[in-house]
């Protein structure tokens, strides 16, 4: 009697989209790997930054905050996922080693723009601010 295995492939489907809250673009990427893979998705922006975060989102959790990386870091560690900062490049990146299954999902980058006094203002009309 022959016994057959079957070797089930599991391809992880990673989303990532930029958020950048001064520019209001998105630009999403499918990037598909096999589980045990490693997986690396770049985020960029174009304006000087104070933070960036990153989020997962997925069907059973919703969205997630992964990170909060602030301008003066340059990388930080959660489990199997690492997130860099270069400021001076203007890009993030994220890092999953070896991907599972769970790690099917989403991922977006949000940038927090960085005001100079007088640049920033809650007021649509800067000028009633100061009044």
């Amino acid at each position: 009697m022959e016994l057959l295995l079957g070797v089930s492939l599991v391809i992880l489907w990673l989303q990532l989209a930029r958020v950048n809250s001064q520019q209001g673009e998105e630009e999403p990427q499918t990037l598909s790997i096999q589980e045990g893979e490693n997986a690396t998705m770049n985020c960029s922006y174009k304006t000087s930054i104070t933070s960036l975060q990153w989020y997962r989102q997925d069907s059973s959790r919703g969205l997630t905050q992964l990170v909060l990386i602030r301008s003066n870091e340059r990388e930080k560690y959660s489990g199997r996922l690492r997130f860099t900062l270069d400021t001076s490049m203007k890009s993030s990146s994220l890092f999953i080693a070896a991907a599972q299954a769970a790690d099917t999902a989403a991922y977006f980058c949000a940038t927090e723009a960085q005001c100079s006094p007088g640049a920033c203002s809650l007021y649509t009309n800067p000028a009633k601010a100061a009044s």
